[in-house]
C-alpha cells in the first residue's frame, strides 16, 4: 500500500494483485441427508455445509459418480489469490461483477486464505481470462 491511502486505491491495489488460478479437476454440487451415509461423501468433499435439510457438498465429479450421487452441473474451481489487507472490501465483488458482465455464473466459497469461485466447466477458461483482464486494468489504473 502507498502513503496516499484511500479505500478506493487500496481496492485497486488489491485487485491489481489478483492471480486467478484454475484448479485441476471438475466438481459438482450434491446434497444428501446428514446421517451415517454422508460420512464417506463428506470425507472426499472439497467443501460441505450442514443445513437444516441435509448436507450440501462440493465434491469431485469422479467421487460423486462413484458414490452414486445425483448432480446437474459440472464445475471448475478458480482460486482467487490476492494480497488483500483485512480492511479492504470489494475484491471478490469486483471479480463477481466482471463475470456477471459476461453472463458467467459463479458460486463463491470463502476460506481462510483465499476465495474460490465455482463456475460452469464450459465457461471456466473464459472466466479466468476475464479475471486476468480485470487484474490488468486495475494494474494500469495505478500507473
Amino acid at each position: 500500500m502507498t502513503d496516499d491511502y484511500s479505500p478506493e486505491r487500496a481496492l485497486q491495489e488489491s485487485v491489481a494483485s489478483l492471480a486467478p488460478i484454475l484448479q485441476p479437476g471438475t466438481f459438482v454440487y450434491c446434497s444428501m441427508l446428514h446421517n451415517s451415509d454422508s460420512r464417506e461423501a463428506m470425507s472426499v468433499a472439497r467443501a460441505y455445509f450442514v443445513e437444516d435439510q441435509g448436507v450440501s457438498l462440493i465434491i469431485p465429479r469422479t467421487e460423486a459418480v462413484r458414490l452414486g450421487l445425483i448432480f446437474d452441473l459440472t464445475l471448475r474451481q478458480i482460486t482467487l489469490f490476492a494480497n488483500v489487507p483485512p480492511d479492504v472490501i470489494g475484491v471478490t465483488r469486483a471479480a463477481l461483477r466482471t463475470l456477471e458482465k459476461r453472463d458467467i455464473p459463479a458460486n463463491v466459497v470463502s476460506a481462510a486464505h483465499s476465495d474460490h469461485l465455482f463456475v460452469p466447466t464450459r465457461r471456466a477458461d473464459e472466466a479466468v481470462e476475464a479475471l486476468r483482464q480485470l487484474q490488468q486494468r486495475a494494474e494500469k489504473s495505478l500507473k
